[in-house]
């Protein structure tokens, strides 16, 4: 496959992008798509970024797509991490002739940038691209989890075009299915309701309202740690700190704990993809929420750099056990403690069909509070919903 066919170059001398003067800037340590047949290579690459100009999908948020770019001005001109590190830009994804052609064209660039073991950072554009970029790992055969960092569950009608008020629900409609759970961060209940609700706790997913996970933000770092994609809608962030939005509310999250969210999710082993959606540069400010979205991503990139790969899928060699008994010894709850990071997670046993496909999902990023729960002979209650999913 081409992937340089997906992808328009960008223009480094229109987005005022340059080299650091005093300091290695982010654009130092970037590879570029810049003109045509300079497309950056792709062996050893480790971490990218893909911009995707849609805004079409029912008119919704419309001017979103110029997003990209407005986050790229602020972006590079940013200190590096690492001097040592190295990103490519692959340009922007365009619009086709049909928002069924855009998807597709979204899928396949990501689908191929997955496969090679690249965790892709994605500038859009709306968040129905969420749902191209779920296609991308159903492509892939790979069972996911997807966390949502979004003020609204997105629980739309499947019946109607898909919109980024409704990806979720075309997910979940997809037969067969891939996904295995999803959590939604940060959702604000007058703008959910109780019927949607009750609908996430018959679906089995994880909700958290903004309240509780500004309370606890080892929660959320919990939640992000297990998913493989995650969505950031900036309708989740105040309005008085990202003001390019065109449904801004006064509640949200703060914009320092967006970005101690992104780091969670940078720092998670698991995770490959993370798009950051619904930026409107009409409604901004001196470019303020682009330029807080910059920061962001530094945060996931910072994060990314600090990987300590203890996610315990195939080796437990280093990790300290703990079983803990239930209900007078019914039945026992595993528990492993990272020696590298002191990071928690607990299994769910299962022995099913689709036990090969699941694997990955067993072992649930927890708390410690979550152990000392347990320890009180009371059951955890996410370890509770992925065993009600699982039988």
């Amino acid at each position: 496959m081409d992937l340089s066919a997906y992808f328009q170059p960008i223009s480094l001398e229109e987005l005022g992008i340059g080299q650091g003067e005093f300091y290695t800037n982010i654009a130092s340590v970037t590879s570029f798509y810049s003109k045509e047949g300079d497309f950056p290579e792709l062996d050893n690459a480790t971490l990218a970024i893909v911009g995707v100009c849609e805004d079409s999908a029912l008119n919704i948020n419309a001017g979103c797509k110029d997003g990209p770019d407005e986050i790229r001005r602020f972006l590079y001109s940013l200190a590096a991490p690492s001097e040592e590190m190295h990103l490519i830009d692959l340009g922007n994804i365009m619009p086709g002739k049909s928002n069924e052609d855009t998807q597709f064209a979204v899928t396949e660039a990501l689908y191929s940038l997955i496969d090679r073991n690249i965790t892709v950072i994605i500038l859009g554009g709306g968040q129905h691209i969420s749902f191209s970029n779920y296609k991308a790992y159903e492509v892939l055969g790979r069972v996911v989890n997807i966390a949502s960092i979004d003020s609204m569950f997105d629980l739309g009608s499947d019946v109607n075009p898909l919109s980024s008020h409704n990806w979720l629900s075309h997910i979940v409609a997809q037969q067969p299915n891939y996904l295995f759970n999803f959590a939604n961060i940060g959702y604000q209940t007058y703008f959910n309701g109780g019927q949607l609700t009750r609908l996430m706790d018959e679906l089995n997913f994880d909700a958290y309202r903004l309240g509780a996970i500004q309370a606890d933000m080892v929660r959320a770092e919990t939640l992000v740690r297990s998913a493989d994609m995650v969505s950031v809608d900036i309708s989740s962030v105040r309005l008085s700190d990202a003001p390019g939005q065109e449904q801004g509310s006064p509640h949200g999250f703060y914009g320092e704990e967006l970005c101690r969210l992104t780091r969670f999710a940078g720092m998670s082993d698991k995770l490959s993809s993370i798009g950051f959606y619904e930026y409107n540069p009409l409604y901004d400010r001196r470019g303020q929420t682009a330029h807080l979205l910059a920061h962001a991503i530094w945060y996931f990139i910072d994060g990314f750099l600090n990987r300590t790969a203890d996610f315990p899928h195939r080796d437990k060699q280093n990790y300290k056990h703990y079983m803990v008994g239930l209900n007078d010894g019914d039945f026992e709850i595993s528990f492993y403690k990272s020696k590298k990071s002191d990071r928690w997670w607990m299994e769910v046993p299962y022995s099913g069909e689709q036990l090969q496909q699941y694997q990955r999902h067993l072992l649930i990023p927890c708390t410690y509070s979550d152990y000392q729960q347990a320890q009180q002979n009371e059951i955890p209650e996410l370890w509770l919903k992925y065993y009600n999913r699982l039988n």
